[in-house]
This record gives C-alpha cells, sequence and structure tokens, in this order.
C-alpha cells in the first residue's frame, strides 16, 4: 500500500498526572489496531498502582469492535510506568519497542546495580531495527531510530501519520529534554530534521503536553506546521544554535519526579519487580545516582 495514500484512525488518551498521551492507531480496513505507549497507573506517594488508563485502552478497543495486533512502545519512559506488559498479558498481542533499548538497559543496568538483568531485550517480543517495517491491518509502518531523548527513541510512522514520541512537541512548546542520562542535545536536532523531512502533510502526534498557557491539551500537528512554528525550530536555525537552546533550557528543569520509579520498570519492558518473601514488591532507589 501507498505510505502517502494510507491514513490510519488515531484515537489519543490525555494523561493528566503526567502529561502523557497514549493513542490507539487503527486501520478502517480490516479494523485492526495498535496501541502506542499505554501507561500503567502509578502514584508515588502510596506506591499504589492501578490499570485504569491501560483498561481504558481496551474498552474503547472492545466499543468500536477492533483487534489488537500490536503493543508498542517508542522508548523507555521517564515519567510514567508502561503498561505493555499488562495488556499483553491480557491480551495475547506482542510488545515491541526499538532495538537500541539493550544501550538504555546496559546504561541503567549499571545506575541501579543490578548485575543480573537481562539487557539483551529480551523482555518484548520484538526489537525494531531503523528502517524496518511491518504494518498493522493494511496500514504500512515504517521505523525511523530518533534518538537524543533517549539512546533508544523510535518514532512509528503509521501510513500519514508519525507517532514521534518525546522529540518534538506542539509548535507552542518547542522540543523535548536531552540531559538525562545517555541524552544528547546534538543527537535530537538529527532526530528532528529526519521527522521534518517527511511529507509536510503528515500528521505529527507527540507524546507529551503540558498545556503551554493553560490551553486545553494537544496532541496534532503537521510536518508543515512544525516546521513553520515550532517555538525552538523557529528560534534556532541551526545545530548549534539548537544544542545551545535546548541545554541552556534543560539546565533549568528539574528531574522527572518518577524518573527513579519509572526506569527499573520501564527497561523491563514494564514488568513491576518480583515480589519478595513477604509478598510485596519494591522500588530500587540509587541515591545521588543522577
Amino acid at each position: 500500500m501507498d505510505v502517502a495514500l494510507a491514513r490510519p484512525q488515531v484515537s489519543g488518551f490525555y494523561d493528566k498526572p503526567t502529561g502523557a498521551i497514549q493513542y490507539v492507531v487503527a486501520d478502517q480496513a480490516t479494523k485492526r489496531c495498535a496501541i502506542i505507549d499505554p501507561i500503567l497507573d502509578f502514584d508515588e506517594k502510596s506506591g499504589a498502582t492501578a490499570t485504569k488508563n491501560a483498561d481504558a485502552l481496551l474498552d474503547f478497543i472492545r466499543e468500536n469492535g477492533l483487534e489488537l495486533e500490536w503493543i508498542l512502545d517508542t522508548h523507555p519512559h521517564a515519567d510514567h510506568f508502561s503498561a505493555a506488559h499488562y495488556l499483553s498479558e491480557k491480551t495475547g498481542a506482542p510488545t515491541a519497542i526499538g532495538d537500541r533499548v539493550v544501550d538504555v538497559q546496559k546504561l541503567w543496568k549499571a545506575i541501579y546495580n543490578w548485575p543480573d538483568f537481562p539487557a539483551d531485550g529480551s523482555q518484548w517480543d520484538r526489537l525494531f531495527g531503523e528502517g524496518e517495517t511491518f504494518q498493522v491491518g493494511t496500514l504500512p509502518v515504517k521505523v525511523l531510530f530518533s534518538p537524543g531523548h533517549t539512546l533508544a527513541s523510535i518514532t512509528y510512522v503509521i501510513g500519514d501519520a508519525a507517532f514521534v514520541h518525546d522529540t518534538l512537541f506542539m509548535p507552542d512548546s518547542g522540543t523535548a529534554r536531552t540531559d538525562f542520562p545517555g541524552g544528547s542535545a546534538a543527537r535530537l536536532w538529527r532526530s528532528i530534521q529526519d521527522i521534518l523531512a517527511l511529507p509536510d502533510e503528515t500528521r505529527v502526534f507527540v507524546g507529551h503536553d503540558y498545556q503551554a498557557g493553560g490551553r486545553e491539551p494537544l496532541w496534532e500537528s503537521t510536518v508543515a506546521t512544525q516546521k513553520a512554528s515550532n517555538t525552538h525550530l523557529v528560534a534556532a536555525r541551526s545545530e548549534a544554535e539548537f544544542v545551545a537552546l535546548r541545554e541552556a533550557r534543560d539546565r533549568t528543569l528539574p528531574m522527572p519526579r518518577l524518573i527513579l520509579h519509572a526506569l527499573q520498570v520501564n527497561m523491563n519492558g514494564g514488568r513491576l519487580p518480583e515480589p519478595e518473601a513477604n509478598g510485596r514488591r519494591y522500588l530500587k532507589f540509587p541515591l545521588d545516582g543522577l
């Protein structure tokens, strides 16, 4: 199928506590669909986990007569837990992420001092490489390797829709931070250029929205709109200018409140720690590690 002619039905689900957007992407011809970046609910004050977000996605799929074909993550997230493992157990659908996740696993394995952690990507059913293709129903999907925010970030280009995770935000919010372990503002600039090389009419779906100026949450733009009005790309017209702008901005930002909670779950494919002898699960924190 011609990618330019394929137009998936995209439904976004906004999670206010994290500012993250989860997606159900459906092929209207076959009713097959994929979930992108699902959230497992977590309250850091009480330590409580829940499946409200993930179950809402399953309800939507069922109510619309869809069949789940893929559970896709764009990268190991730093601000929420992935519900990929939970959804796969519930549905039997395969999970997938970019193959450079092993670089993130190796990095954070050392940070957490987790010597027996298998940093080989085996926690997912499929690891996608740069330029790899697959399908959701009859919709063509191409994987773009787009690091900078993390070592492993990928973009899913599904028909005329690009799911750009934490590279670009909505035009009034600019671009994603690059100061996490393994991040690089220069590499993010190059990843953004790859995304902006897609056709101007390509729909761009972002991974987060922080409601700039107090507006309602938004998550869809186009390549043309990003080129014309993204606040960081308008202010920085070269890689050097962008790196200076992005690094200055990053120096003003606190670490995400859930980064130490989330990475040990997300680099394990969304699996919570195994219960200990008393039946309870425990997270591990490296003090002064960041």
